[in-house]
């Protein structure tokens, strides 16, 4: 038995650091650049970066994938034909399960046409060869609440805080306590259910 099947899973894969990957064919470069990253603002700027740094290239094909299901993604194939880059780039990212990631491959044209599976084998490799060189990390999903209390219930929501492995962050403690705390999604339920037992406490979404 692995356990009750309502358990939540709140642990997933990304990259630690920012890795840089490379395939030729033909005189054509394909540089794959692949970023840690967790909104689509983010994102944006990334991309707009890259488009500014290699400003002569012929393509900025990517893909990414955000957040502890990864359900929110996109491949974009910037003028190649379709499903021969985006597709290839998110491909990788989600054999090896990743998610806040971003993989944005630049081609420079040789001046000969690979042809679509040629283009399909230099996405895919050069996004591989990105993701061969970056260090995995594991990420805890979490939701923020803020913790609303009276002085006297002070003991109470440090002591729930303690046993749960919560840091309390923005407190302020006057007639009206306030804090802010990070909970990992599996936690969620005994949180909250915590947070209600002790008297004159509420937890809201910030």
């Amino acid at each position: 038995m692995n356990g009750p099947d309502n358990i939540i899973k709140d642990t997933y894969s990304s990259i630690a650091s920012p890795s840089e990957g490379l395939f030729k064919d033909n005189g054509s470069r394909f540089i794959a650049r692949a970023y840690p990253v967790e909104t689509e603002e983010e994102i944006k700027e990334v991309i707009a970066s890259l488009k500014k740094e290699y400003h002569d290239a012929r393509h900025h094909c990517y893909a990414w994938r955000l957040g502890c299901g990864g359900e929110r993604f996109r491949a974009n194939d910037d003028g190649e034909p379709s499903g021969s880059a985006g597709r290839q780039i998110l491909g990788q990212i989600d054999s090896r399960g990743l998610s806040d990631i971003l993989i944005v491959v630049i081609r420079y044209f040789g001046g000969i046409k690979l042809g679509i599976p040629g283009l399909i084998r230099a996405y895919r490799t050069s996004a591989a060869d990105a993701l061969d060189k970056a260090a995995t990390t594991e990420k805890t999903a979490s939701k923020r609440f803020r913790l609303t209390f009276g002085y006297m219930s002070m003991n109470g929501v440090m002591k729930m805080a303690k046993d749960l492995g919560l840091a309390p962050e923005g407190q302020d403690f006057g007639m009206e306590c306030t804090m802010e705390v990070n909970v990992r999604l599996s936690l969620e339920k005994e949180f909250l259910k915590r947070a209600a037992d002790i008297e004159g406490c509420t937890a809201s979404e910030p």
